[in-house]
């Protein structure tokens, strides 16, 4: 078995890469990045590639065919990856995250590949009172990456053939990773708790998200890769998450204050609504992956993220300006001409 994963050296790359040589232990597992982010690494005893057979570098926009060749399974995580990057990066955003997806899958098609697996977002419900979002429920993005995200699952469902195709939209991605990142509100939470022993919640604390530790997402890309079309279908989008964690951000954050002794929490009571607030409904999961559902609670994901940013000895208060930040990478590349505007390396 021949699994090609995009994006591999990212926040979730390094979980899915232990996840799939855990559970495929013969497979060929061949990773392919640009390597934005290869220098991030955090507390890592060894280098996540260490345990695939290949890791070769280059743009998703410009892939090179053969890279396909024999693959069974292609999981595609490579993405401008969250709302900053998406606001300050917005035509990249559409090009990366969701043109050179599309192309990717159709190409990917033609080659043979058996499963093709979207890490897609829940962040496409953007405004969402009421109940807890269902697939099938109206989408409202308010940001450049979710619209790039519904763009490109609307190009995976026209693609047909035998390809089957899964969509995953998971939930606000959160816990310790070998290539860390803190531009995430639990992980901005714990490392506001460690750094200056403060939370400051900008929203008034009421907009629900839901959570999953990068573990669980290894976990439910596991389940996509050896999914069959009799198993939810050729094209399948699923929202990705339990039900038990969606949560308030000023419960994430009393959460992350009753972890860390000390830290006292500020919630600003006269903010406007935060225009990002949704719960999920993850019911389909549960029905089709009923052996693949998250298990790391809550207070794991702080507990790993504390122990991981101490292991670093990490004390930056300032850390918002950091390498630890995505957009702050990128933005500091380009500030030494490595990178272009429309981010291509020079």
């Amino acid at each position: 078995m021949k699994i090609l994963i995009t994006g591999n050296m990212g926040y979730v790359g390094p979980a899915v890469v232990r996840r799939l040589r855990q559970s495929f232990p013969d497979a060929f597992l061949h990773g392919h990045d640009n390597a934005y982010f290869a220098h991030c690494l955090t507390n890592a005893e060894q280098l996540p590639e260490r345990l695939l057979d290949l890791q070769t570098y280059g743009d998703v926009r410009d892939m090179d065919p053969s890279l396909l060749e024999g693959c069974d399974a292609i999981v595609h995580l490579a993405a401008v990856s969250n709302d900053p990057m998406g606001n300050r990066f917005a035509q990249v955003t559409a090009a990366i995250n969701q043109d050179a997806s599309a192309a990717l899958a159709r190409a990917a098609a033609k080659a043979g590949v058996r499963n093709f697996v979207f890490a897609s977002s829940c962040s496409v419900y953007g405004v969402a009172a009421g109940r807890p979002r269902r697939e099938e429920d109206p989408l409202n993005p308010v940001t450049a990456y979710a619209a790039s995200k519904i763009g490109t699952e609307q190009a995976l469902r026209q693609i047909g053939g035998p390809m089957v195709i899964t969509c995953l939209r998971f939930a606000t991605a959160c816990g310790m990773s070998d290539r860390l990142r803190l531009d995430l509100v639990l992980n901005d939470f714990v490392a506001c708790a460690l750094a200056s022993g403060e939370i400051s919640v900008l929203s008034d604390g009421t907009p629900w998200r839901p959570l999953i530790d990068t573990r669980d997402m290894a976990r439910a890309i596991d389940w996509a890769v050896g999914r069959t079309a009799e198993n939810g279908g050729q094209f399948l989008t699923v929202n990705a998450g339990s039900n038990d964690r969606n949560y308030q951000v000023k419960d994430l954050a009393n959460a992350v204050a009753a972890a860390v002794p000390g830290t006292t929490v500020s919630i600003n009571t006269t903010a406007p609504a935060d225009s990002r607030s949704y719960q999920v409904d993850f019911g389909r999961y549960a029905s089709l992956a009923p052996d693949y559902q998250p298990q790391v609670t809550l207070a794991q994901s702080i507990e790993d993220l504390v122990a991981g940013l101490r292991g670093m000895g990490f004390a930056d208060a300032d850390f918002r300006n950091s390498s630890l930040m995505r957009l702050q990478v990128l933005q500091g590349h380009i500030r030494k001409e490595r990178l272009s505007d429309d981010l291509v390396w020079n």
